[in-house]
């Protein structure tokens, strides 16, 4: 049993060039804002605010920072392997050419998670976003089914709500926004509570993008340029509308003191709040399971990655700044953190503005992450390592139809009970362990392929490489322990799963090699 046969990348490179099932209609821009449209989504919608809240305060700032450069170490690896790999697959397909089977099993497992719950953590955001919208209408969604499972909600009154600063209507209670009641006068008990048993509207953004999967409707390039330019004026429109109400007091303590609590404040606390906002990143990973669409991939992927990661990183960090600049980082712990500044700003019109754009782009992240990871499933299900019914194409719509609706089912069952915090810090970990087998392979192809030249190579690999190795596994080592349960429980279901299975229908393994 050969666990680590690899797949010759002199193959690989020829089935590229000689597999035209795909349209290749895709150049640098519509690459780029491809990334730019995965990236920004419930990273800077959501969570910038329960980070500040709960693990760096106003140094969210150096927490994003460190993460972008972290994945600025990754991207740089991941660029050369799609100039080399033109294949969608992405990562789990460069694993395969230079780690072997085992360990793109690895990665194409730990895919499947970082889509998934990708999909999950933006459902939830969407969900605490389309609540605040409607609320500016009237419209309230009963509470118990607005939120995670056992989620404490308090009823606000909108005279409380003026005194309070804050947005009238259920919101979830939090020990901060307790202190804040009692500072005005109002006793706890005197408020309507309850607990939520389920979130409804995430359940409801996950069905509909279900069913434009399977009945094929996907986002055009034309669209998602559109999604992308809306996203970028909702945010620079927030940018200079909030920028007036910055309360440079609300910056202090700059990196609070920690709690005693490892991933409470402090410097662990900010590298706790890189591991987990290093979801708001994994965007650029998406661009290159577009590979087999790009009309020149080997220059193209490269500008893509790079570009659209620089560009969302600035825009991290300057509007985390306006943030907790604009409202006390520990009454950030809302799902919709910029919609609460945009109404503490006073942005009137545009705060609504801002929660419908929001809206739109975590709409277009959700269909995002559920397309690519039917890409890695119908990628793993071509090498023979998942069932052929994973394979299988609906003969109507022509698509892969059995998957996606299992998909479906289970992102919408765990965005239904998980609060966005959970989510985020599970997807994080998986996207780093991808990073980690990444920035690995691309020295190893540098070792047994010295004669290869792709169009794209790393600058400095021999720094970048395992640089972007140890920051990922070290900005891993930051997040909480019940993520690393969640992420051995997973990986153990799918060690079952590839011995079980893989291993034995590998087409690899079936050709002598």
């Amino acid at each position: 049993m050969n666990l680590f046969r690899r797949k010759n990348v002199a193959d690989l490179q020829a089935e590229a060039n000689s597999d035209q099932r795909l349209h290749r209609a895709l150049g640098p821009l519509n690459l780029t804002t491809l990334g730019i449209g995965a990236i920004i989504g419930t990273g800077i919608f959501v969570l910038t605010g329960t980070v500040a809240a709960q693990n760096a305060g106003p140094a969210v700032i150096l927490s994003f920072v460190l993460a972008g450069l972290a994945s600025a170490f990754a991207a740089l690896c991941y660029s050369e392997f799609a100039s080399l790999v033109p294949m969608s697959g992405s990562a789990y397909t460069y694993g395969y050419a230079t780690l072997g089977e085992f360990f793109a099993w690895v990665i194409g497992w730990d895919l499947v998670l970082e889509y998934a719950v990708g999909a999950i953590t933006v459902a939830i955001g969407w969900s605490g976003y389309v609540m605040s919208f409607l609320r500016g209408f009237g419209i309230e969604i009963p509470p118990e089914l607005s939120a995670a499972r056992d989620t404490q909600l308090i009823l606000i009154p909108a005279q409380l709500a003026a005194i309070l600063h804050v947005p009238a209507g259920w919101q979830v209670f939090s020990e901060e926004l307790g202190k804040h009641i009692a500072t005005s006068g109002t006793a706890l008990a005197s408020l309507a509570q309850t607990t939520a048993i389920f979130n409804l509207p995430a359940v409801i953004i996950i069905f509909i993008v279900t069913t434009l999967l399977v009945i094929g409707i996907r986002e055009s390039a034309h669209f998602n340029n559109i999604i992308v330019l809306v996203k970028l004026t909702v945010i620079l429109l927030f940018i200079v509308g909030a920028f007036h109400a910055i309360n440079s007091a609300n910056w202090q303590p700059f990196i609070p003191e920690n709690t005693g609590v490892r991933e409470h404040f402090g410097w662990t606390g900010v590298m706790a709040g890189a591991g987990i906002v290093f979801f708001a990143y994994i965007g650029f990973d998406a661009v290159s399971t577009a590979a087999q669409e790009a009309k020149n991939p080997q220059r193209d992927m490269p500008i893509a990655i790079i570009g659209s990661l620089l560009i969302c990183t600035i825009l991290y960090i300057v509007v985390s700044a306006i943030a907790t600049g604009v409202v006390p980082y520990r009454q950030l712990d809302v799902p919709d953190p910029i919609a609460l500044v945009a109404d503490r700003a006073g942005m009137g019109w545009m705060a609504t503005f801002i929660k419908l754009g929001a809206i739109a782009g975590l709409s277009s992240v959700i269909l995002v992450m559920l397309y690519g990871q039917s890409r890695v499933f119908w990628a793993m299900s071509r090498d023979g390592l998942l069932p052929p019914f994973v394979h299988h194409v609906h003969p109507r719509f022509r698509t892969p139809w059995i998957t996606s609706i299992i998909t479906g089912v289970l992102v919408s069952f765990f965005a239904a009970v998980f609060t966005v915090r959970e989510a985020g810090s599970l997807c994080s970990i998986g996207t780093l362990l991808a990073f980690v087998i990444v920035s690995a392979g691309i020295i190893v192809l540098r070792l047994r392929h010295p004669e290869l030249k792709p169009r794209f190579r790393t600058p400095a690999v021999w720094f970048v490489a395992p640089a972007g190795a140890l920051s990922a596994l070290y900005l891993m080592w930051s997040l909480p322990w019940p993520t690393w349960e969640r992420l051995i429980i997973w990986f153990a279901i799918g060690m079952v799963v590839y011995f079980g299975y893989g291993v034995r229908h590998s087409k690899l393994r079936a050709g002598g090699d």
